[in-house]
């Protein structure tokens, strides 16, 4: 995308408007942004949906006697309007928030984009569809669903203690589902590619074996038979990991839930929450879907190892999080900006050991191997979750045997993490989107094959 002067993120103009409103607050920052998306629906090898468009738009917050007022506008030329918007709203407001302190950055962070989204025609975005739908398009798979979505964006970030940051971002994903169907039962395969680049993330796939593999995952589902039920030892897939650590341990460790009373993990800083072989990272600076440099406030972004050998030992935050828990802000605060930055997760996942998947297998007489993910419940306050696996297998004696299908895997966040006793060398970062109170960020989720020696297993409704 141009520079930030073409696309009128001037920071001259911007500085202007800090300069007049920090006279009256106590903190203030700017973030203006310009995107250009699109998204491309197919539905059985047709064409359902084309969106191209540009979204272009700048906030202001500020800070004054513990209240923040938020004002936001797609038209440049009000921002001083919607300053003094925010500036009514923080008056009209009693609270006791503080950020926490940091020093300005000044920066500029170029895209990784090898392949500009924006060079590459929609009819060569369709036609990669259309490969990944005919390789999906096998015998007993009666539907397919290819979604494409890329986006390139140029945003700066300015506040009141010197900050002056413009950012450039690409990001592009392509997900397939296909439905297979036998004598009155159905199955899905789903698959995902993509990444925080340009259109190299997609044009180095093999995208003929990522349609096979969604199909015939939902085929080899159909003869799957029905899951025991009980307790036993179970082998996690790299993704099925990335999500359990993301939904039951990520989320556990925002900030603004534990404010909220609504986390396991409340007055456990310090304390083994899981076995040794236990180490989890956030990291939004890694190569994976959910990376930036800077995030919303302007901090920027690092690895944050939220555990450590299984004791509990950082939180993800923002700067008004971090400040009530007298820490520094994680660099996890993230929004659009649209909207006000809330505590966010980017990169998450479980650290890899040294051992093969056959390693993790032996041993086994009578488990369960659970692959991927058909989504599930967390509730992070009681610490309890429910998991429903994509595809499932019996484990027999070390070996991998008949498919299951409609597996589900359940119990207490803090008793699975002990129960870890096998980490694969193995690494893989899953694709994805997070919702949070109405908002939307891309994250990356995942880890080893991980081998847990007591989980409730039963069948998924």
């Amino acid at each position: 995308m141009p520079s930030s002067k073409e696309n009128n993120l001037d920071p001259d103009l911007f500085r202007k408007t800090i300069e007049i409103v920090e006279k009256k607050v106590d903190f203030v920052d700017i973030r203006v942004s310009e995107s250009k998306n699109n998204v491309i629906v197919m539905k059985d090898g047709q064409i359902q949906e084309i969106r191209s468009g540009t979204d272009f738009g700048g906030s202001v917050r500020v800070l004054k006697n513990g209240s923040w007022g938020f004002a936001y506008t797609t038209q440049l030329s009000r921002l001083d309007e919607m300053a003094e918007a925010a500036l009514k709203l923080s008056n009209s407001l009693k609270s006791d928030v503080e950020v926490s302190k940091t020093e300005g950055s000044t920066d500029s962070v170029k895209s990784k984009a090898k392949i500009p989204l924006s060079s590459v025609s929609l009819d060569e975005k369709k036609k990669v569809m259309e490969e990944a739908e005919a390789a999906a398009n096998i015998d007993k798979v009666v539907s397919t669903t290819v979604n494409y979505v890329d986006g390139e964006s140029s945003s700066l970030y300015m506040n009141s203690e010197g900050s002056a940051i413009s950012m450039e971002e690409s990001r592009v994903a392509m997900f397939l589902n296909a439905v297979a169907a036998s004598e009155g039962v159905i199955q899905f395969g789903h698959k995902s590619i993509g990444g925080s680049k340009g259109y190299e993330a997609i044009q180095n796939q093999d995208i003929e074996e990522f349609g096979r593999l969604a199909a015939t995952k939902a085929v080899r589902l159909l003869d799957a038979k029905s899951p025991p039920s009980g307790s036993f030892p179970v082998v996690l897939d790299p993704e099925l990991t990335g999500v359990f650590i993301h939904e039951a341990l990520g989320h556990a460790s925002e900030a603004d839930l534990i404010l909220q009373n609504d986390s396991i993990l409340k007055n456990k800083m310090g304390t083994q929450i899981g076995s040794d072989l236990v180490t989890i990272v956030d990291d939004a600076s890694m190569d994976a879907f959910g990376y930036y440099a800077y995030d919303a406030e302007g901090i920027k972004t690092r690895e944050n190892i939220l555990v450590q050998d299984g004791v509990l030992s950082s939180l993800l935050s923002s700067r008004e999080t971090a400040s009530k828990l007298k820490m520094e802000s994680s660099g996890n605060a993230r929004s659009s900006v649209g909207d006000q930055p809330i505590v966010r997760m980017s990169n998450t996942y479980l650290k890899p050991g040294d051992q093969s998947l056959e390693e993790l297998l032996e041993g086994i007489k009578d488990g369960i191997y659970l692959k991927g993910s058909r989504g599930g419940q967390v509730d992070t306050g009681k610490g309890i979750f429910q998991f429903n696996a994509a595809e499932s297998f019996v484990v027999e004696n070390g070996e991998i045997k008949d498919p299951l299908r409609d597996v589900s895997l359940s119990g207490n966040i803090l008793e699975i993490l002990n129960h870890i006793d096998g980490l694969g060398s193995d690494f893989k970062m899953g694709v994805g989107f997070c919702g949070k109170n109405g908002q939307t960020v891309p994250v990356g989720d995942g880890g080893p094959h991980v081998r847990v020696s007591k989980a409730t297993v039963g069948g998924a409704t």
